[in-house]
């Protein structure tokens, strides 16, 4: 009568073991030939949960011993020669092979290749390289395939040249984006760009731009997606240096410290409304005429993974140069009062934060730090990793040694990343996970 469907428990049920048993008779056939069921519809999951079978719980229980993680525990920590230059590459490597969840989502086997030439897929390299990098081998690996790969899909970035690592790390993150992405298929109607692949469910957040008109006001809102947020630094080019002091570097945990700038600062500037003045004059869509505007920029939706770039060096007309500001950041960051949800507390472009938010969903832990030493024109890359809790290391190409966290902290910095400490399920807006337990 309502043309409503009706499910049954009992064939639902029937359904799921035939689904099973569908899916143990791909296991059984070649890979070939279960590749292509398993891009079929209709056949139930792609990874359906693990039964354990007789022979299997035998075996567990003749080996009861599990590898627990200790403060000697070494697996995935991994050097790699530096093949001329190779510096900038090494150190990114580094940083996306400790990213949590890029790090269980290759290693569990996740990614299908659709590329008609596997041996040209970045993706399939990059499940090799966490295969090596985690296979227990000290010996430091070789990623001479990575580097190919890298120079046929991006060739600005090929050569023996010295590159920057914040290039090659967007250029990376694209490529893979454009590989991979029929690992996850259907649309994400959150996600700014409608991607579903895991480098955009990891690294993509939504940048929103407010651009209001000083006469009647009105506003122009857009939302565009972003893998890294890049921010000014004191001694450039740029306008708005030096912020007025104010008690907002307090917060996550940094100590105001006077003529020492902070990350909070550097994002108290990106979220500044700028006037953008009389000579870059814009129509309004409400009151449809050219008129001055102020613009401002915060987040709609953050990523999982947040990526901050110094921007230390600087291209002008007149010189380049590099800036070696220092710059304090926190080993914990609360991203909630750059969140355009708290633009209502922002008043003259101070920030009015909150003494106790309690959203922990906004919350995020640092993981990983680049730093570049020396000059624009000659210089070298290192990074500082977060191993387990408060295991740092330092990765030095094929050398690492264990680093403390007033080493990292102390670091220059050129790029941060920040995970976040809770993960939400998209739909249910569920707790499921709490990161600084990895």
């Amino acid at each position: 009568m309502c043309k409503d469907y009706v499910y049954d428990k009992d064939i639902e049920q029937i359904a799921k073991e035939e689904q099973g048993e569908a899916l143990k008779l791909q296991a059984s056939t070649s890979t070939e030939v279960s590749h292509q069921q398993c891009s079929m519809p209709g056949l139930g999951e792609k990874y359906p949960t693990w039964e354990t079978t007789k022979p299997e719980l035998e075996l567990l229980g003749h080996n009861p011993r599990r590898r627990r993680i200790t403060s000697s525990f070494t697996i995935g920590l991994r050097g790699l020669i530096n093949l001329g230059n190779t510096c900038f590459m090494n150190c990114i490597v580094q940083a996306l092979t400790h990213t949590p969840i890029l790090r269980d989502f290759f290693l569990s086997d996740r990614h299908r290749c659709e590329m008609p030439s596997p041996e040209l897929c970045l993706v399939c390299e990059m499940s090799s390289l966490f295969r090596e990098l985690y296979s227990g081998n000290p010996s430091p690996h070789v990623p001479y395939k990575l580097l190919h790969l890298v120079w046929i899909h991006a060739r600005h970035l090929a050569g023996y040249r010295q590159q920057d690592a914040h290039e090659f790390l967007i250029a990376a993150l694209d490529v893979l984006h454009r590989h991979c992405k029929g690992d996850d298929a259907g649309k994400a109607a959150n996600n700014p760009n409608h991607c579903n692949c895991i480098i955009d469910q990891i690294f993509t957040g939504g940048l929103q731009s407010d651009v209001t008109c000083q006469a009647c006001h009105g506003v122009s809102t857009t939302i565009d997606p972003c893998w890294d947020i890049s921010l000014d630094l004191p001694g450039s080019c740029t306008s708005f240096w030096p912020m007025s002091p104010g008690r907002e570097s307090s917060v996550n945990g940094e100590s105001h410290i006077p003529g020492i700038t902070t990350l909070t600062d550097c994002l108290r500037r990106f979220t500044r409304p700028e006037h953008l003045g009389s000579s870059a004059k814009i129509k309004c869509g409400s009151c449809q005429s050219y008129q001055e505007s102020t613009k401002q920029l915060t987040m709609n939706k953050l990523p999982v993974v947040a990526c901050f770039h110094f921007k230390r060096f600087e291209h002008s007309a007149k010189q380049r140069r590099k800036i070696t500001t220092y710059i304090s950041f926190p080993l914990e960051l609360d991203m909630t009062p750059f969140m355009a949800s708290s633009k209502e507390s922002r008043m003259n472009g101070q920030l009015q934060l909150p003494t106790n938010s309690g959203n922990d969903e906004n919350k995020y832990s640092l993981f990983a730090v680049v730093n570049h030493q020396g000059t624009l024109e000659s210089g070298h890359y290192t990074s500082f990793i977060r191993h387990h809790k408060d295991q740092w290391f330092k990765c030095d190409d094929a050398v690492i040694t264990k680093a403390s966290i007033k080493d990292v902290l102390d670091s220059e910095g050129y790029l941060l990343f920040y995970h976040k400490q809770v993960l939400e399920h998209e739909s249910e807006k569920v707790k499921e996970m709490n990161t600084q337990a990895y």
